[in-house]
C-alpha cells in the first residue's frame, strides 16, 4: 500500500466575469421532500468545484428547507447556479442575496 497525495484543486474560473469581485452569496430554498433533491442541489456547486462554506437542511412534513452559504464565487455565477436549482422539479422556491445586501423576496416557481 502507498499514500496518495491529494492537491487542492483550484475554484473553476468564472469565463463570463473574469474581473468581477468574489461575494459571499446566501441561498435559501424550500424543495419537496424527495430522497434526492439535497444531492441534486449540491451537485450544482460541486460540478463547479466548490465546496459550500455551510449547509443546514430541516424538513418540515413534505418540505426542505436548506440554507446554504457560499464564498469564493462571483455575484453573476452565484446568480447562474441559482437559476439551475431553480429550475429543479422539485424546487418550490429559491432566495439567493449577497452577504452585504438586504434579503430580497421569495421567488416561487409558479412566479417565473
Amino acid at each position: 500500500m502507498h499514500a496518495v497525495e491529494t492537491t487542492h484543486t483550484p475554484a473553476r474560473v468564472d469565463a463570463w466575469a473574469v474581473n468581477s469581485a468574489h461575494c459571499q452569496a446566501h441561498y435559501q430554498i424550500v424543495a419537496e421532500a424527495e430522497p434526492d433533491v439535497l444531492c441534486r442541489v449540491l451537485n450544482y456547486f460541486a460540478l463547479q468545484f466548490l465546496t459550500p462554506q455551510q449547509v443546514n437542511v430541516s424538513r418540515e412534513d413534505d418540505l426542505l428547507n436548506i440554507d446554504i452559504v457560499m464564498d469564493g464565487l462571483s455575484w453573476h455565477r452565484a446568480q447562474v447556479i441559482g437559476e439551475k436549482i431553480r429550475n429543479l422539479i422539485s424546487v418550490c422556491s429559491l432566495e439567493v442575496w449577497r452577504a452585504d445586501s438586504l434579503r430580497p423576496a421569495a421567488m416561487t416557481a409558479a412566479s417565473l
